[in-house]
């Protein structure tokens, strides 16, 4: 069950909402582990054991590190948990992946290895990520021990975040997962949030994966320019309102629980460099991958050469934590390499730009990486770039433009290029500086601001639930994170 689902909106959200509500503080912990557990295991019921697992182990961890913290064998638990958690990842995402490749050179030789069978335990990235900071965090002494695994648990397992992000330091976490204040204030900012991200998620970004959908299974061979452009740019845009928008919605419903979660996505396409790109996009595995990893590695305190491998380094792993796939480690190279470029007489070249040349440059790297995320293969990758280069025979006859650029996909892609951008926070400032004022008309100012802010929502709340309960296309891009 997904949050962009009429079962969840309709149903399952308002009841766990009014139990939580009515439960005492001491029961609401309880109450809301064993909605994410079954939660979970709606989708994923097989698999269930593999979370509890990470939820077992880590604790175990835990009081082991807590008992032997400030001695030398402190490094020795620490890599025995760094090293469990990530041989569970890669047995579970990647050993078919690694298999697979492993026959590819080994071939030659006439031999080939047996591809074992896994299924992937839905979310395994996320609370992998979340079960590493939690140890590396005590290490560090960045946090205390916890001592209840309950806490531990809800801190792994919590619905919101659990198979989609954002990815939550334990430093972060460990003082909400006690009694938690919940205000009035926070439940209307919740039930805000979260209807901003169904809106974005709904009525943009499944809009928008139709064409994009449809396109990427046609042969590229017979896509016009016309029609490429449109499979890129419609998944350039799904991609972001699908993922910002989920982040939306489990930011919301955190809030909606006494939570306070990291935000995930400010304005990335409004970048005007690679580095303000990462800054902006998917903010909690970015920083996530620059304090586990490439300060560990170095950081910037080691010369450029190796300040610009550290890079590569880390963001090969982030393509690789994205899928088992050689398109998902290129795209996470390709990101590094322009990183590393960036760092050199390149990056001071591009701040002389007109911000306008800086946006586009930034642009066409990030669309171009979309290409690669999105094939199934480098083949349809560098099909897609020839057709938009119009190198590609194309059939407008048998495929024209119109067949699926619709009235609604183009809606979605003119309000998508315009949402964006940070329209919200200049819209906010203006509504600010019309309701703040002087003058005898600034409370019916303030309450016309409030009456608008509270319709467009509630045009935005049954919109979303009318495309939701028409039951058209809803995917769900994250099983294979």
């Amino acid at each position: 069950m997904v949050f962009s689902s009429a079962p969840f909106v309709f149903l399952a959200l308002p009841a766990l909402l009014l139990v939580y509500y009515a439960l005492p503080s001491w029961a609401k912990n309880a109450w809301l582990l064993l909605i994410s557990l079954l939660f979970y295991a709606w989708g994923e019921p097989r698999l269930l054991w593999v979370m509890l697992a990470s939820v077992a182990g880590n604790w175990a961890l835990g009081l082991w590190m807590g008992r032997v913290h400030g001695t030398p064998a402190a490094k020795r638990v620490l890599a025995l948990a760094i090293a469990l958690n990530l041989l569970a990842l890669t047995w579970f995402k990647y050993a078919g992946w690694l298999t697979a490749s492993a026959n590819g050179g080994l071939a030659w030789l006439g031999v080939a290895l047996p591809i074992p069978k896994v299924l992937l335990p839905l979310g395994i990235s996320f609370y992998t990520f979340h079960a590493l900071s939690y140890v590396i965090d005590i290490y560090r002494g960045d946090a205390s021990v916890q001592r209840n695994p309950g806490k531990i648990a809800l801190y792994l397992t919590l619905y919101p975040q659990l198979i989609a992000g954002p990815i939550l330091r334990y430093h972060d976490m460990a003082g909400q997962l006690g009694r938690r204040p919940l205000a009035l204030a926070d439940i209307a900012y919740g039930a805000q949030r979260f209807t901003v991200g169904l809106a974005k998620k709904v009525l943009i970004a499944n809009t928008l994966a139709r064409p994009a959908d449809a396109l990427f299974a046609l042969p590229h061979q017979e896509l016009s320019a016309p029609l490429a452009w449109l499979a890129v740019l419609a998944y350039t845009g799904q991609i972001y309102f699908d993922f910002s928008g989920y982040s939306d919605m489990a930011i919301g419903l955190a809030r909606m629980h006494g939570f306070v979660f990291t935000e995930n996505f400010r304005w990335p396409y409004a970048a005007t460099d690679i580095r303000s790109f990462w800054r902006r996009w998917h903010m909690s595995l970015s920083t996530w991958f620059r304090d586990y990893l490439y300060i560990p590695l170095g950081g910037n305190r080691v010369g450029e050469w190796r300040a610009r491998a550290n890079l590569l380094i880390v963001f090969l792993l982030c393509g690789l934590w994205h899928g088992a796939s050689w398109t998902f480690v290129v795209w996470g190279l390709w990101h590094g390499a322009f990183l590393a470029l960036e760092r050199t007489s390149w990056g001071r070249i591009l701040t002389r730009f007109p911000l306008p040349l800086r946006h586009l440059y930034t642009m066409g790297v990030v669309i171009a990486g979309w290409i690669v995320f999105r094939a199934d293969s480098f083949p349809q990758a560098i099909g897609m770039v020839r057709a938009a280069a119009g190198a590609a025979p194309g059939d407008t006859t048998r495929w024209p433009l119109a067949l699926y650029l619709s009235r609604d996909v183009a809606t979605a892609l003119l309000l998508g290029l315009v949402l964006s951008q940070p329209v919200a926070p200049w819209l906010s400032k203006k509504i600010n500086a019309f309701s703040s004022q002087d003058g005898k008309a600034k409370l019916g100012r303030l309450a016309l601001v409030q009456v608008a802010m509270v319709g467009a929502l509630g045009v935005l709340l049954v919109s979303a639930c009318v495309v939701l309960a028409s039951a058209t296309h809803n995917p769900f891009i994250y099983f294979r994170f």
